[in-house]
C-alpha cells in the first residue's frame, strides 16, 4: 500500500497470517479489517501498527467512532472530554453519536484566560517534548457534577491519559471511562494503574494492537 492509502478503508472481515508485510490487520467487533502501517522501533527488531485518526477517510472515522460510542454508551456519559491534538476529532464524532449537543476539547495552546492552576505536564510517545494540557476555565460548568468520558485516539505508552485523568483531578472530576480508537500493546496498563487501581479496567477500545516482531519474512507478534 502506499502510504497515503492507509487509514482510507474499512476491510471485510477475513484473514491474514503471518508474517505480515507492512500493514498489521487490526479487528473491530463485527470482524471488519482496518490496516494499519507497521512503524519500526528504535531497536529495528519491534514494531508498532500506526493509526493516524484526522488523516482517515471520513467512512472509517465514523466506524470508529460508532464502535467507540457503543462501547461507551451503556456508561451513560453526559460529556466526552477530547484530548490533544488527534483525540479530539474522534471525541467531537464520539459525542455527537451518543446524542450530545457538544463535547469539551482540551488543548496545549494556552489562551490568554487561561490559568496555570487548571493545566498539568503532558508528553506523548509521539512528540516526546514537554507541553502542558489545559482546559478552558469557561467549560468547567460543562462537568461539574457530570459523568465524563475521556477520549483519546490511541493509548501507547499511557502518559496522554495519564495527563487527562491529572487535569480532571484538578477539576474535582473522575471520569467514567477512558476511550480509544486503538489499545496499543499493554503498556500503558502501568502508568494508569500507578495513577489508580480504578482506571485500566475503566479503559475501552475499538480495537487493539499487539508489540510486533520483525522477521526475515516479515512481522510476527512478538511473545
Amino acid at each position: 500500500m502506499q502510504p497515503h492509502d492507509f487509514w482510507q478503508t474499512i476491510h471485510p472481515a477475513g484473514t491474514e497470517a503471518e508474517p505480515f508485510a507492512d500493514a498489521f490487520p487490526a479487528r473491530l467487533a463485527d470482524g471488519r479489517r482496518l490496516l494499519l502501517p507497521i512503524r519500526s522501533l528504535a531497536d529495528g527488531r519491534h514494531g508498532l501498527a500506526s493509526l493516524i485518526v484526522n488523516q482517515a477517510s471520513f467512512a472509517v472515522l465514523s466506524a470508529l467512532a460508532d464502535d467507540l460510542a457503543a462501547r461507551l454508551r451503556p456508561l451513560s456519559p453526559d460529556v466526552v472530554v477530547g484530548l490533544p491534538t488527534l483525540g479530539l476529532t474522534l471525541a467531537a464524532a464520539v459525542a455527537e453519536r451518543l446524542g450530545h449537543s457538544r463535547y469539551v476539547p482540551c488543548g496545549t495552546s494556552r489562551k490568554f484566560w487561561y490559568v496555570e492552576e487548571l493545566s498539568v505536564p503532558m508528553s506523548s510517545v509521539t512528540t516526546h517534548h514537554l507541553k502542558r494540557l489545559y482546559i478552558d476555565p469557561r467549560m468547567l460548568p460543562l462537568l461539574e457534577g457530570r459523568r465524563v468520558a475521556l477520549v483519546d485516539d490511541v493509548i501507547s505508552s499511557g502518559t496522554s491519559i495519564v495527563a487527562g485523568l491529572r487535569l480532571m483531578a484538578a477539576i474535582g472530576v473522575e471520569p467514567v471511562a477512558v476511550g480509544a480508537a486503538m489499545l496499543q500493546t499493554e503498556r500503558w496498563r502501568p502508568a494508569l494503574a500507578d495513577l489508580s487501581t480504578v482506571w485500566p479496567d475503566r479503559v475501552v477500545g475499538s480495537f487493539s494492537t499487539p508489540l510486533l516482531e520483525r522477521t526475515t519474512g516479515g512481522w510476527i507478534v512478538a511473545d
